[in-house]
């Protein structure tokens, strides 16, 4: 069986709306930004052809190293809707008044995104205090910036005694193995080859115990999703359904189609996995999410870029920047 007709098999539903979505300005594409070395079920549907099918349009697709510019994408124009964004990057660039808004959650990860210690230093969780002094590479404004800064406050370690340097995760690593920097913070692929120079100071689990949080989403410019709420239900809807397919059984072929399009090995593609979770369209309109935490979440961050330093000030509250409208409509379909 041909993958593309296997994938329409396992995934119920995932090509099942189609028709003449009109895309506003006419110009009947959409614009998607997305990581590589990033692997989520989303891919399986992208190869497939299951977006442009169920939008009835083309969808562009566009890689991305950091949610930072896939901020500056929305901000230009360039990109209509932004899968996996992280938490952070989507705090800073709401803080500083661009109009976005979350329209799922994309993946739960507390695992797959950390900051790594070089080998050399002989620094674990006990001798954190040793890192002063040290140069650090963070990619500045996302999801591994705000979790290194909660763990520094956490092992006391003033930021005024460290040398950080802004660095997207690919960057770092490099710099990591080749002694550049002390410590590395990133996700992914880049995460994954930086644990062969180092060690890192906290595992997922206890990170999330100290209420580190770490999740993506799936974001747009509020004014897009305004005026194509139906196209945003309906690519979310697709979005579901691949995670279904996936959560259910993780089928090899689904795997195979999600690592060729991250550019990994199938093996790599299913460790980054198998640390991930895709939580249902129920779990995501819950309390528990978009139905309350993650807006408590975002002010939390905020508050923290804040007393760092990293952003200017934060809103009163992040509830008008989540929109659960094409999310709860995607379920019906």
């Amino acid at each position: 069986m041909k993958m593309k007709t296997a994938l329409k098999s396992a995934v119920a539903g995932l090509t099942l709306v189609s028709g003449s979505a009109a895309f506003a300005g006419g110009h009947g594409e959409l614009n998607v930004a997305y990581f590589l070395e990033w692997p989520m079920p989303f891919q399986a549907a992208k190869v497939s052809g299951a977006y442009d099918a169920a939008l009835g349009m083309k969808v562009n697709w566009v890689s991305f190293d950091t949610g930072t510019a896939m901020s500056a994408a929305m901000a230009s124009g360039d990109i209509d809707i932004s899968v996996s964004q992280g938490v952070p990057p989507f705090v800073v660039a709401t803080s500083a008044g661009q109009d976005l808004q979350i329209v799922d959650v994309a993946v739960s990860y507390a695992d797959n995104d950390n900051c790594v210690v070089a080998s050399g230093l002989e620094i674990d969780k006990n001798s954190a205090g040793e890192l002063a002094g040290k140069k650090v590479a963070v990619p500045l404004g996302t999801a591994a910036h705000y979790g290194f800064l909660k763990q520094m406050e956490h092992f006391g370690v003033s930021l005024d005694s460290l040398t950080v340097v802004d660095m997207a995760p690919a960057e770092g690593q490099a710099a990591l193995a080749q002694g550049a920097v002390d410590m590395a913070c990133g996700w992914g692929g880049a995460l994954r080859r930086m644990k062969e120079s180092g060690n890192v100071l906290l595992t997922g689990a206890e990170k999330t115990e100290l209420g580190i949080l770490v999740f993506d989403v799936t974001t747009a410019p509020s004014g897009f999703v305004a005026e194509n709420a139906d196209i945003v239900a309906k690519f979310l809807a697709v979005t579901a359904d691949a995670n279904t397919a996936w959560n259910t059984s993780q089928p090899e072929f689904m795997a195979n189609m999600i690592a060729q399009d991250a550019g990994m090995s199938v093996e790599d593609a299913k460790s980054s996995m198998s640390t991930f979770v895709f939580p249902d369209i129920d779990t995501q309109l819950s309390q528990s999410w978009l139905g309350g935490n993650a807006q408590t979440f975002m002010k939390g961050v905020a508050d923290v870029f804040v007393n760092a330093g990293s952003i200017d000030s934060a809103k009163g509250s992040y509830a008008d920047n989540v929109n659960t409208g094409p999310l709860a409509s995607a379920k019906g379909m």
